[in-house]
């Protein structure tokens, strides 16, 4: 998309110290890992194309693709040169305490090339290297002939590592596992899908979620589930036909109404039970009166998508890596500032979980809050190629410096570029001035 050059992104910690007390440690590979990083910019800088980046990556690993389909890459479009080009991925990723380096080319044809690597603390073993058709594996897995034959039936559009974890293939499980159960991309129109953790009391965060709702001035003292008869559900007939021939005993499926009601169905003792998410609000007499969802405000449903994400990346023994695209959408910046700090409390040498976020939020610009590391800027240059800087590149950016005051002055990047007049009316002025002269 934006990005045409090569661009880094990184989770390592630098050496600074501030809120060092909640970094990871890796004593293995002699790092610290960053818990959060913030990426601002302009509108159109390049932040969106940078989570659809790392969505596409995923959507290719765990879902794949049709035969004969083409991929859906999109190349830089803003010079003949550069369109045609294979777009090149690559992440570092911490698994178990092991590092794995995965990295493909793609084009909307084929894939180009693909490695998969283990990175010990002193070298790197290369497990499998993709290119022009052929692979090759490490000493230790050419004994395996059933790779072959796994690669064998591996399509030009499709990545080994997918096709291999299909034919039941153990060896690179734990890299398709991260990309299938850890990372997770939240957009800003969607909607968090576990949202069947408010009807489960059960449930290990039911109890907090409902605890903490009341506490973020959304006004829901709690929320529930409304168990409806299952004709009365408003879905289309052949849904509601499909339901009852897929939802099997003990199964739990999730929908969502196109009037954003959100529908759990379980089938108990052969019955098909239906249940919805509905909110309840204090009365002045002590009970309580029922809302639907779409009643609430823009806010609070989106309070409502993301506290279950901020509870699963706070819990104990979390390994989840949440990617939020505008995390300020439809928040007040206080609200949004206190879910980083719990978030933050919460994290320490020993946690594993990761948040990224995209904002346009400048009072989250807060050295208190955040490390020169953890602050990112994406910036769309002149000739309309997006980067990615982190201000703690900038060597003039002190830890007790007022960050967001230099930015919004435009001395860090990032800023949009207006050449809008302040006045609507002057542009009207200037043409009646050009046309009485």
């Amino acid at each position: 998309m934006s990005f045409r050059d090569p661009v880094t992104f990184s989770m390592i910690a630098s050496r600074e110290r501030q809120h060092g007390d909640r970094l990871p440690k890796l004593g293995k590979y002699n790092i610290r890992i960053l818990p959060i990083a913030a990426i601002y910019g302009g509108n159109a800088s390049g932040k969106t194309n940078f989570f659809k980046a790392l969505n596409f990556a995923k959507m290719l690993v765990v879902k794949g693709t049709q035969p004969g389909s083409p991929l859906p890459v999109e190349g830089f479009r803003l010079d003949n040169t550069s369109i045609d080009k294979p777009s090149r991925f690559a992440f570092e990723l911490l698994i178990d305490e092991t590092v794995y380096e995965f990295s493909f080319s793609v084009n909307r044809k084929t894939i180009v090339d693909e490695k998969l690597v283990v990175v010990t603390s002193t070298s790197e073993r290369e497990l499998y290297v993709r290119s022009g058709g052929q692979i090759k594996f490490n000493e230790a897995l050419k004994k395996d002939q059933f790779l072959q034959f796994a690669f064998k039936g591996t399509r030009d559009n499709q990545l080994f590592l997918t096709n291999s974890v299909s034919q039941k293939v153990d060896n690179f499980q734990p890299v398709y596992d991260w990309f299938k159960d850890s990372l997770d991309l939240v957009a800003p129109d969607s909607r968090f899908e576990l949202f069947e953790q408010f009807l489960d009391d059960g449930h290990p965060l039911y109890a907090t979620m409902n605890e903490m709702l009341p506490q973020l001035d959304t006004g829901i003292a709690h929320l529930g589930g409304e168990e409806i008869p299952f004709e009365n559900i408003p879905l289309p007939e052949p849904m509601k036909m499909l339901l009852q021939e897929d939802v099997k005993e003990g199964m739990t499926i999730r929908l969502m109404s196109d009037k954003n009601e959100r529908f759990v169905f379980t089938r108990k003792n052969g019955e098909l039970v239906a249940k919805k998410l509905v909110t309840y609000h204090p009365k002045a007499d002590g009970t309580e009166a029922k809302f639907e969802i779409r009643q609430e405000s823009d806010g609070s449903q989106r309070v409502i998508d993301l506290l279950p994400a901020f509870l699963e990346l706070a819990a104990l023994g979390s390994k989840k890596v949440f990617v939020i695209d505008e995390v300020d959408r439809s928040l007040h910046t206080l609200l949004t500032h206190r879910l980083l700090e719990a978030y933050l409390a919460s994290c320490s040498a020993n946690t594993r979980s990761q948040l990224l976020l995209t904002t346009h939020d400048v009072m989250l610009m807060d050295q208190q809050l955040l490390r020169r590391d953890e602050m990112w800027v994406a910036e769309r240059k002149p000739a309309g190629v997006s980067t990615l800087i982190s201000f703690s590149e900038f060597k003039d950016v002190r830890y007790d410096k007022d960050i967001r005051k230099s930015y919004l002055q435009g001395r860090l990047g990032g800023t949009p570029r207006i050449l809008l007049s302040s006045n609507f009316a002057e542009g009207d002025e200037a043409r009646a001035t050009e046309e009485v002269q």
